[in-house]
């Protein structure tokens, strides 16, 4: 079984990327310059506002989450994993991580890419305000 969510965001002139072990989409507008693992921002949705049946699937032990950052045509895929631990509730954030630590901003674990992995033609795009974000998440179990 597979499911997909899109969520739609925006880069910010702030984008650092360097990040070790994780990346976060964010539906905030703003970005500090401290804000290192944060690759988009003004997401229209937060772990809170995706459908139940993805968080469902998510949470089957060994779910497998494909993460497509898409902006401007140039793309990266990310492999990750569901849990039955996540609870998917952040209003505003989603942070995918390559540990397998959960909180209630985690999307996935076990991640093969954090924010430092993301190919630099990717990251100049994400510095850029009004570069339009697609992400796409499809999970399999």
């Amino acid at each position: 079984m597979q499911l997909t969510e899109l969520i739609i965001a925006h880069g910010h002139k702030n984008v650092k990327a360097t990040h070790k072990s994780t990346f976060e989409i964010t539906k905030d507008e703003e970005l500090s310059d401290r804000g290192d693992c944060i690759i988009a921002v003004s997401a229209d949705k937060g772990l809170f506002d995706l459908k139940p049946e993805f968080k469902e699937l998510l949470r089957i032990e060994n779910a497998r989450l494909t993460i497509v950052i898409d902006a401007g045509g140039v793309a990266e895929i990310v492999k990750a994993f569901g849990s039955p631990r996540l609870s998917l509730s952040h209003p505003t954030d989603i942070v995918v991580r390559k540990s397998d630590y959960i909180c209630h901003r985690t999307l996935a674990v076990k991640a093969d890419k954090a924010a430092c992995d993301l190919s630099r033609v990717l990251v100049e795009r994400l510095k850029n305000p009004k570069q339009v974000v697609k992400i796409t998440l499809t999970v399999e179990v």
